[in-house]
């Protein structure tokens, strides 16, 4: 079956480029395999309307009102294989498939590579966080910890103190600059140079970690800037032109959501430098409006 759009990616994203596309009565197949990146929160919180939720139950609650428009379809699997046609593209899924539409938009999101510490991985999304405006209120008051990932970590450590007593460990890799060392010292920020080498307590908690030299710093909740890697090779395969961001690549789009290559378009945490579900949500609108308006256009 030929369809108007193809949507690869069912979290904020692609729901609301689908939304975009079935309100504008075209033929909308939206495909996902399931494994969202937000699937290690229990709550989503800062997006409008939603806050407090979680977001299997914001997700839930969107793709109940796509079905209910007649043009939108959903198969639940992996897209294994996109590749450019002259008049649109095609997507192989993995029981072999091959599905075509004249506009495709990839919402497939990333996929987090963490620091190689011990404890670390059983905490994400609970007291081992990325993102201080998602969860930093209801970590507030305990005594907050950021390992540094990237040279962008020391403003994270700038800006911590609003929600909690903050540690700075740099990991003997990302040593603050000294204008970020004068702020660090006004925030009452403490800079560690010693690397956190074990993350202890019973999870999902944290009492403390483990340095390399054996001492132990008492805290309540570690933050943490994730490597990225893009979770499908659907852009690679097509040729996409790709960004290099402070946290890894990301597929590059003009304003309207356009990638490098023709009828693919792109949202959300794969095509953004940096991440939220709130700008990920607003980018699928614009990429599910840009793809109605050059199917129009055509």
């Amino acid at each position: 079956m030929q369809f108007d759009v193809i949507v690869v990616g069912a979290s904020f994203a692609g729901a609301s480029a689908a939304m975009q596309l079935a309100r504008a009565r075209r033929k909308v197949l939206m495909v996902d395999a399931g494994q969202p990146r937000n699937r290690f929160a229990a709550a989503s919180h800062g997006f409008l309307g939603q806050d407090g939720v979680a977001p299997h139950l914001i997700m839930a609650t969107a793709i109940e009102q796509l079905l209910a428009y007649p043009g939108f379809e959903l198969v639940v699997a992996h897209a294994e294989r996109a590749e450019a046609l002259a008049d649109g593209v095609s997507v192989t899924l993995e029981d072999g498939r091959t599905l075509t539409a004249s506009r495709l938009i990839l919402a497939t999101g990333v996929r987090d590579e963490l620091p190689d510490i011990p404890g670390l991985q059983e905490r994400w999304g609970r007291t081992a966080v990325h993102c201080p405006y998602c969860h930093g209120f209801e970590l507030r008051d305990r005594k907050l910890g950021v390992i540094a990932t990237t040279p962008l970590s020391a403003h994270q450590g700038i800006m911590l103190p609003d929600w909690g007593p903050t540690t700075y460990f740099t990991q003997g890799k990302f040593e603050p600059e000294e204008h970020e060392i004068k702020l660090m010292e006004k925030r009452g920020v403490r800079i560690e140079r010693t690397p956190v080498v074990e993350v202890l307590g019973t999870a999902p908690e944290i009492d403390a970690v483990r340095l390399a030299d054996a001492r132990i710093v008492a805290l309540g909740a570690l933050f943490v800037g994730p490597r990225v890697h893009m979770s499908s090779p659907l852009a690679m395969q097509l040729g996409c032109a790709f960004e290099q961001g402070p946290m890894g690549p990301y597929i590059q789009t003009d304003a309207m959501r356009q990638t490098s290559v023709p009828h693919v378009f792109a949202a959300g945490d794969a095509a953004a430098a940096f991440h939220n579900a709130t700008i990920a949500a607003a980018s699928g609108v614009m990429a599910g409006v840009s793809a109605h308006r050059s199917l129009v256009m055509a």
